[in-house]
């Protein structure tokens, strides 16, 4: 260890203060704030990376860092706060944790870790930040959207004008003349044709639809 003392002239006499008896470097250590925070949002997660300077390779293997994040337009008063597990420089926000459609801003310090016995220091500085948004999750397209409603409705009313014509059909043979031979056949002869004609259309429209 060391032992710091500190000299200085009062009124035309030296005099010397003890000011640390013991100083030991080691557990007196502020880091550089981190750099080049980036992010990358997407609809199911936030990735947010950054880099140390100036830090050795001893004591990057035992750092600690927290994270703080808020929305972009509030205070950093109301921010949350994320102590991270890992010594890695990197960390992932779970979409859950964000708003769809807001801007968010981050920021990030270190120090060196709390378990760590050899070595003790203070938070750095807090890092410049990065600005994120988390991505909407795809919409269903009004097109398909559409097609379905289309799909709902027209069933239904199909096989409802289907039972109507069919209705109309039974109650108009009731009434309906043998024909002689080789007359021109009527037109309320020619609807099982007509009837079958309008379902291969009905079934050819479905499959269209969907």
């Amino acid at each position: 260890g060391y032992r710091v003392s500190l000299q200085g002239n009062f009124f035309g006499c030296n005099h010397t203060y003890m000011t640390f008896p013991e100083y030991s470097p080691r557990k007196h250590i502020k880091l550089d704030p981190p750099l080049n925070i980036q992010s990358n949002a997407t609809a199911s997660k936030c990735q947010i990376w950054w880099s140390v300077w100036n830090v050795p390779w001893y004591l990057a293997e035992i750092l600690q860092y927290e994270l703080q994040y808020k929305e972009y337009s509030m205070s950093w008063e109301v921010a949350l706060n994320k102590t991270l597990p890992s010594s890695l420089p990197r960390v992932e926000i779970e979409a859950t944790e964000l708003r769809s459609g807001i801007a968010y801003t981050a920021r990030v310090r270190c120090k060196v870790s709390e378990n760590e016995n050899s070595y003790h220091s203070q938070w750095s500085e807090w890092s410049q930040t990065t600005v994120f948004q988390r991505a909407g999750v795809p919409k269903v397209s009004e097109k398909i959207l559409n097609t379905k409603t289309m799909q709902y409705l027209f069933i239904p009313l199909s096989f409802g004008t289907l039972l109507y014509l069919f209705w109309n059909c039974k109650l108009s043979s009731r009434y309906c003349c043998f024909l002689t031979l080789g007359q021109k056949a009527s037109p309320v002869l020619t609807f099982p044709h007509q009837l079958l004609s309008f379902s291969h259309s009905i079934i050819c429209t479905m499959g269209i639809l969907r």
